[in-house]
């Protein structure tokens, strides 16, 4: 997407690596459920050493508005989700929301630290320990707040950042992706996690977000970076 036809919405442009989920995803799933347009600027992995110096803090995501550029995944998801009435005015009820995208955060750090592990056997061994510890802990207390709170969302009794948040995460673990990390863990210790991420995998707004990126996939020539 590129512009923005409402003039009372700031320029937005995101960038984030070339890929469906990550610290970056939940902005694009923010902003698509939302409808509102931004300039998807995607750096593929391989070319990301060319692109690390010019980054604030030389990471990604960056959000640039009207110019200016912010940080922080979590910073760019409270921005955009009160840009997209998808983070709570309550104070009380904007904290829960908080709670739980940090809780991500702190876990996919961990599971994140395993990626530039060169060793094969150092890699399988660090993921066991995440798998056998960390990750079903965040998994059954997320899983419990979310019953606490009512079973649906994480806050404000409706869609939130948070929430969306915790569909990328979920997604991710239940892909396959994650050598030693077995995919159904989410099943088997989250039942109203899964829940909740089959219900928004379900619907229209993401399936249509993903299925616009799969068609866009398939028609895309090689590059350094797509926008």
């Amino acid at each position: 997407m590129t512009g923005n036809t409402n003039a009372s919405l700031p320029r937005l442009k995101l960038t984030y690596f070339d890929f469906d989920g990550g610290r970056g995803e939940a902005a694009r799933l923010t902003l698509a459920i939302a409808g509102i347009e931004f300039q998807d600027c995607r750096i593929l992995l391989k070319a990301w050493v060319d692109h690390k110096a010019q980054m604030p803090f030389h990471a990604l995501p960056v959000l640039e508005v009207d110019g200016e550029e912010i940080t922080q995944s979590n910073t760019i998801n409270r921005y955009l989700g009160k840009l997209a009435n998808l983070y709570p005015a309550d104070r009380w009820q904007a904290a829960l929301c908080d709670e739980i995208m940090d809780a991500i955060e702190d876990i996919g750090t961990q599971i994140v630290a395993t990626f530039s592990i060169k060793d094969h056997a150092e890699k399988e061994t660090a993921r066991e320990r995440l798998a056998e510890g960390p990750i079903p802990l965040y998994l059954t207390r997320l899983d419990s707040e979310l019953e606490r709170r009512g079973g649906e969302y994480f806050a404000d009794n409706r869609l939130t950042v948070a929430d969306l948040k915790a569909f990328v995460w979920i997604r991710h673990l239940r892909s396959g992706q994650l050598d030693y990390i077995p995919p159904d863990l989410p099943d088997r210790l989250a039942p109203l996690l899964l829940r909740q991420f089959e219900r928004l995998n379900g619907d229209g707004r993401i399936h249509a977000y993903y299925e616009k990126r799969r068609i866009s996939q398939a028609s895309s020539s090689p590059g350094g970076t797509t926008s």
